[in-house]
């Protein structure tokens, strides 16, 4: 007969895992509905338990130890038979359910994350979705979050990256400014226009910003940190714009600038801890991002 008592706690166990996929007692504690003392607390019990230490702190969060590893395989064991169980007793029988929390470039996470989303928890009504907006790099602590949607060159670490789709930059302009101001016949006029782009001060992605264009310097600027602001200044005349494609297309009062002189090509990616990738929720997540790309691939490439 098995004794108990020198087992180590589950709910530790799963406690455990929720840090590995999420980097943060913080983080872990609101996912939780406790506070950071408690999963502290959880987390010393369980090293007790297992005679080491679980995890160990890195500029980049708490990251796993070898012992911790073995610990959370057991962990996510632990977890599929309890979904299975519920899933076998549920009268829904839906296996998806809990909390998903995802970072998300700003216009990319409204237009192409949020309706993806949507559709995945109105197939799952059992699932709860956190998105939270930031325009970044591959956050090197990936905390807090089960999956980031990230713009650019990636260079995570301790993490896996999935690649969504490309999109394209490219210069737009409402009719009533080129109707002041005259349509540029060559990149070299852009420097006697008014330009929109994001605060260069405040932009983590330089590839989204003015500067990195090698575009001329122009006459004067209306920067914002919100793509929105910016789509909203190009439509109400204040200047030529730098704007995803997948932002204006099909939408009027937007009129292509120089669309055979300039563009630029961006990825998408979805990153994530390998623990995270590892949970049926995220991988949904990631699929229904996919398929909302696929579906809509012809805006993306225009």
């Amino acid at each position: 007969m098995v004794d108990i008592k020198r087992l180590p706690s589950p709910d530790d166990l799963l406690i455990l895992l929720t840090v590995a996929r999420l980097g943060r007692f913080n983080a872990v504690a609101d996912a939780l509905g406790t506070t950071h003392t408690t999963i502290s607390r959880r987390i010393t019990a369980l090293d007790r338990e297992l005679g080491g230490q679980t995890l160990e702190r890195t500029p980049r969060g708490w990251e796993l130890t070898e012992l911790g590893t073995h610990a959370v395989n057991a962990a996510e064991a632990i977890e599929d038979k309890l979904l299975a169980l519920t899933t076998a007793i549920s009268e829904d029988k839906d296996p998806l359910s809990g909390e998903v929390r995802i970072s998300t470039a700003d216009g990319f996470g409204a237009e192409f994350v949020t309706p993806a989303l949507v559709r995945l928890q109105r197939d799952h009504p059992k699932l709860t979705v956190e998105i939270f907006s930031a325009t970044r790099k591959v956050n090197q602590n990936r905390s807090g979050v089960d999956l980031e949607v990230v713009v650019g060159m990636t260079d995570a670490n301790k993490a896996q990256a999935v690649f969504l789709t490309n999109y394209f930059l490219r210069l737009y302009a409402s009719p009533g400014y080129l109707a002041a101001k005259g349509m540029p016949t060559t990149l070299e006029d852009l420097k006697h226009h008014s330009f929109v782009s994001y605060v260069e001060s405040a932009l983590l992605v330089a590839e989204l910003g003015h500067r990195s264009s090698q575009l001329p310097m122009p006459e004067t600027s209306f920067q914002a940190t919100s793509i929105f602001a910016q789509t909203e200044a190009v439509r109400r005349d204040a200047g030529i714009g730098l704007l995803p494609n997948f932002m204006v297309s099909g939408k009027s009062g937007f009129v292509p600038v120089l669309p055979n002189d300039f563009h630029r090509q961006l990825p998408i990616w979805a990153i994530a801890r390998p623990e995270s990738l590892r949970s049926a929720l995220v991988r949904a997540v990631i699929d229904a991002l996919r398929r909302e790309v696929a579906e809509r691939q012809t805006t993306l490439s225009s």
